[in-house]
């Protein structure tokens, strides 16, 4: 009887037109006259009820769902659709409002597929994406408290969204926001600042003065164990920075500015100093530098468009190049771009390889980064801008959408990611103004949902399904009609299976 209900069930959804006819047929789905027909006598149900899905609500800044109040994240606009853009969901942890800050995972029309507010006024969530633990596909993030540098510590979520460890930097340092990156080994690569005296009279400052050390700590997950630790100031002197000193003598003069950690394709590290304009290739035993790429000292000859400012995001890639999110100036540039540098350290020569602007000419003061695709295509966080983007690897335009206006994503990406919670889908009715009711149905973070299927009954255990209608987005609204006094749904995925099933509400009560 349950494949029979099944497909069935799916064709009951009250304007399903021929679009939704073709999709059953894909899904080995049959209408429901071919099925009643081949079953025989009609399998018994609840008193006549009708079930017709509803348009998704538009909403403004910040959404809100009648299934989950509790998640108010900010609304996501898609200014150019998706167009040959790569498989996968995007990521972003949208900071500053309207709406709840926190990991969010996002499809091509900017609707939510997963959303997690971070607990605490104070607190941030910096750097979500998806990565490998253990030979698993895992969430992971910074949560902590972020001004000009943060301090935290790492979160790792598995994908029924359950944590699966914190990792704390050690040495009594705590972990800054500006990199988490799990390496091959299944250890994590992490940034932190430290206050550490300093004499800054070379730049005309005070020589009992304050400067900000950017270190890097290699990190046993497992154990917590600090296998290697590199510190700016035992390699980059003070005098490389293009910052200017603090106008209170008191306050720690951020020199390096570390943003980005790496591992390069001999197993050393490349490291990024925003406030020194260069990359640098460090040892991943001893610590010492190998090359700098740009500043005042680089050991490569630069060639015209190499040259980056208050960059971010240094990363090798496949095929040998080295791509930076190139910020700009303020007062400098008139947009941010991405470029990818082919660093030849046979001749030390660097060159320009490519470089991507958005069309619109976004200026990003700070933050971001760039995702080279498996496709080729290249996915960018314009970072303290409210925009991320996707582009052919010939630069062409084919995705790009726009928090609210001063709402700020430190980086975002693009990642395949199936996710199956282990809770129960979410549930919500309100009376409608035909005499019917509306049934408000989600699941936070399952993937898998294709199509939302209406119980009812007059006991939990006697509920029987009266309809199906197609998922629309984090919530699907149902008009329902029905004598029934008890209403649930049922998730299920693209085949007609059983996902999950929620919890019953009470409509008569």
């Amino acid at each position: 009887m349950g494949g029979e209900v099944t497909r069935r069930s799916f064709l009951r959804a009250a304007g399903a037109g021929a679009a939704w006819v073709a999709l059953l047929g894909t899904l080995g789905c049959e209408p429901a006259e071919r099925a009643e027909d081949r079953a025989g006598a009609s399998t018994p149900k609840p008193a006549a009820s009708t079930v017709r899905g509803l348009p998704p609500v538009r909403s403004g800044s910040a959404r809100v769902f009648r299934s989950r109040p509790d998640l108010t994240p900010p609304a996501v606009t898609v200014e150019t659709p998706t167009e040959g853009a790569a498989p996968g969901y995007v990521f972003l942890a949208p900071k500053k409002g309207p709406g709840q800050d926190g990991p969010m995972i996002l499809d091509n029309e900017g609707q939510p597929v997963w959303f997690r507010p971070v607990r605490g006024a104070a607190r941030d969530a910096m750097d979500f994406k998806a990565q490998r633990y253990r030979g698993e596909p895992v969430l992971t993030w910074w949560e902590g408290v972020h001004l000009a540098y943060g301090q935290g510590e790492y979160v790792i979520f598995d994908t029924a969204y359950r944590e699966v460890a914190r990792v704390r930097a050690g040495n009594g340092l705590e972990g800054d926001h500006h990199e988490f990156l799990i390496t091959e080994r299944d250890t994590a690569l992490v940034t932190i600042y430290a206050r550490v005296p300093h004499d800054l009279s070379p730049l005309g400052g005070p020589e009992n003065g304050t400067v900000l050390d950017g270190i890097v700590q290699e990190i046993d997950i497992e154990s917590g164990e600090v296998l290697f630790q590199w510190r700016s100031l035992e390699h980059v002197p003070v005098e490389e920075t293009y910052g200017d000193l603090p106008g209170n003598p008191a306050g720690a003069f951020d020199y390096f500015h570390i943003n980005s950690v790496d591992v390069d394709s001999d197993d050393n590290l490349l490291v990024s100093g925003r406030r020194t304009f260069a990359v640098y290739k460090v040892d991943r035993e001893s610590g010492e530098v190998i090359w700098r790429l740009g500043g005042k000292r680089s050991d490569f000859t630069m060639g015209e468009g190499t040259e980056t400012l208050y960059q971010h995001d240094a990363r090798r890639q496949p095929d040998g190049t080295i791509s930076i999110f190139d910020n700009g100036g303020m007062f400098v540039s008139e947009e941010s771009r991405v470029v990818e540098i082919q660093a030849d350290e046979d001749g030390m020569t660097a060159t320009l390889a490519r470089a991507y602007t958005h069309p619109e000419g976004v200026l990003a003061p700070t933050q971001g980064n760039a995702q080279r695709l498996p496709n080729g295509n290249l996915f960018v966080g314009w970072g303290s801008e409210p925009v991320f983007s996707e582009f052919s690897e010939d630069g062409d335009l084919l995705f790009s959408a726009r928090l609210p206006a001063k709402v700020e994503s430190y980086r975002a990406f693009r990642h395949p990611w199936t996710g199956r919670p282990d809770t129960l889908p979410s549930l919500a009715a309100a009376p409608a103004p035909d005499g019917g009711v509306t049934l408000y149905a989600s699941w936070n973070g399952a993937t898998e949902v294709a199509g939302w299927e209406v119980l009812a009954g007059p006991a939990v255990d006697a509920l029987e399904p009266v309809g199906s209608v197609p998922r629309t987005g984090f919530e699907t609204a149902i008009a329902v009609r029905t004598e029934a006094a008890l209403l649930g749904v049922r998730a299920l995925d693209g085949s007609g299976g059983a996902r999950g099933t929620s919890r019953a509400v009470n409509i008569r009560g």
